[in-house]
């Protein structure tokens, strides 16, 4: 794996300092400029999406290694480095990042009114760190973005969400750090055991954290790690990475965080925090720990299938929308996992397409329930109906939004869905059993996802309270817009976005065992 930089200046570097150059343009400004503060938050935000917008427009998709790459050296007695880089798969995630910030703080403008200087300023250095995520090449460097992402979320649902906000912070911040713990043990573990192997041929190497540097090791033979050990490293990653996703049974710490989160932050939470896990399992489970992921795959297959299907049964129960949309994502993100363990090169793309078709979907449905909150100050079904009748554009862009979470052809949704049900048939390691036990969950997900929109939508006005309300503001019309812009361009020409991704998938799967199928 080489680097290139096509365009030779450091575009990722700017990109990812923008959104916390913003924050401290935010800290700066004179007191009690509510306005000006939101203006400024915006503009960087914008800012960084259209720095973003060159990347796909220049991106190079026939090289199957890390691109626009910026390294400088750091701490040189531990080999550290900040070495930034994307490759297909984290493309379009740094895209969805961007993309979702601006839509975000346009969401907030007439919603949040407390401290609205530091929420904003915590939006935006928590886009600075999970840009870091995807974009960091030195496991030293990517640890701290990790770590940092906590920080700015933990606090966004402590000060901001709702009555039992702490409690959510608190156990959000627990559960993720733990995991993360055992990954900052195999991270120096992996450190240790690298430097040794080359110091033995090469005296005078005192360590590299590079992911660049060990995977060239692990694929050319220089480095190697025995059965156990690469298992051991395996799950400790992986700890983290499932209760990030969160795959079942690390997942009881999201319904909680999205319930008390407040609207911005729950469509952060579910367009890009949940995405750290999955990317970090193809980035390096499946890189770094190629038999390991082959002899895990089945048994990480069939949580993935339990949580689809647990997470359907239970948002189904929900009288709650957001709630119902908070399984709804154990479900969705369950599809996510069991396409990266296909092992396959269609499984890979198919999840990180869905990974983006999530973030967009999951996360306008969380505008959908913000909005209707703020006028009602209730999420229960039972409390509408109608709702079509009083608000027609409202619930047409709803219809649209439930359908792509639904899987509709023609949207986003079934491209992902179809593509990663694809990637398991043909995975060696799971095959037409495991699809046939994936493939009710996506019936499941039509069925609450439309009950939900009946109950609410459909029928006669059924409280008085809903027959006065007032349907899209113009600021809520043109966030509604902009997420559903993507969602329909997706489902309808998935190539484009899929052009990027084959390569450099390809390139994750070729070191796996070469008894998986379709990984040619």
């Amino acid at each position: 794996m080489n680097n290139i930089n096509q365009l030779g200046f450091s575009i990722l570097s700017l990109l990812l300092w923008l959104p916390a150059l913003g924050a401290v343009v935010l800290l700066v400004l004179p007191r009690d400029r509510v306005v000006l503060y939101r203006q400024v938050a915006l503009g960087f935000a914008l800012a960084a999406f259209a720095v973003s917008a060159l990347l796909p427009l220049t991106f190079n998709t026939e090289w199957a290694g890390m691109q626009f790459a910026d390294r400088i050296g750091w701490i040189s007695a531990w080999g550290v480095e900040y070495h930034i880089g994307i490759d297909g798969l984290s493309l379009w995630l740094v895209l969805l990042t961007t993309f979702l910030m601006p839509i975000t703080i346009w969401t907030t403008w007439d919603s949040v009114h407390t401290q609205v200087r530091y929420f904003l300023v915590l939006l935006l250095l928590l886009e600075t760190a999970m840009l870091g995520v995807f974009m960091a090449l030195d496991l030293f460097v990517f640890y701290l973005f990790w770590e940092f992402t906590l920080i700015p979320m933990a606090f966004l649902i402590g000060i901001w969400g709702s009555a039992n906000r702490i409690y959510a912070a608190v156990k959000f911040f627990l559960y993720t750090f733990a995991g993360s713990v055992f990954m900052l043990l195999a991270i120096i573990a992996l450190y240790i055991l690298h430097r040794n192997a080359i110091a033995a041929t090469t005296p005078d190497f005192t360590g590299s954290f590079s992911f660049v540097r060990i995977f060239n090791d692990l694929r050319s033979g220089v480095f190697q790690l025995s059965p156990t050990t690469e298992r051991l490293l395996f799950g400790a990653f992986f700890a983290a990475f499932a209760i990030k996703v969160p795959l079942w049974p690390f997942h009881t710490w999201l319904p909680d965080a999205h319930v008390e989160a407040p609207t911005a932050g729950s469509i952060i939470l579910a367009g890009v925090l949940l995405k750290l896990g999955s990317y970090g399992l193809i980035r390096f489970n499946l890189m770094l720990f190629p038999d390991a992921s082959v002899w895990a795959a089945p048994a990480i297959a069939i949580l993935a299938i339990i949580g689809i299907l647990y997470g359907a049964a239970v948002a189904y129960a929900q009288t709650d929308m957001k709630k119902l949309v908070a399984y709804s994502s154990v479900s969705h993100m369950g599809f996510v996992v069991l396409g990266i363990f296909a092992l396959n090169t269609i499984g890979v793309t198919g999840a990180t397409l869905q990974m983006i078709n999530h973030g967009l979907s999951t996360g306008a449905l969380f505008l959908v329930v913000g909005i209707i909150y703020e006028r009602r100050h209730t999420r229960e079904i039972s409390a509408f109906g109608g709702l079509w009748k009083v608000m027609p554009v409202y619930g047409g862009l709803t219809l649209l939004i439930v359908l792509s979470s639904a899987g509709l052809p023609g949207l986003n949704g079934f491209v992902g869905e179809f593509t990663i049900l694809q990637g398991a048939f043909l995975g060696r390691e799971l095959g037409w059993v495991f699809v046939a036990f994936a493939v009710p969950g996506v019936v499941l997900a039509a069925t609450y996802l439309l009950r939900m929109f009946s109950g609410a939508f459909m029928g006669e006005v059924k409280h008085a309270d809903n027959a006065q309300l007032q349907d899209l503001s113009q600021r809520e019309l043109i966030a509604l817009v902009a997420f559903s812009v993507p969602i329909v361009l997706i489902g309808l020409f998935p190539t484009w976005f899929f052009a990027p991704m084959q390569t450099s998938a390809a390139n994750v799967v070729q070191q796996l065992s070469t008894l998986v199928v379709g990984s040619r």
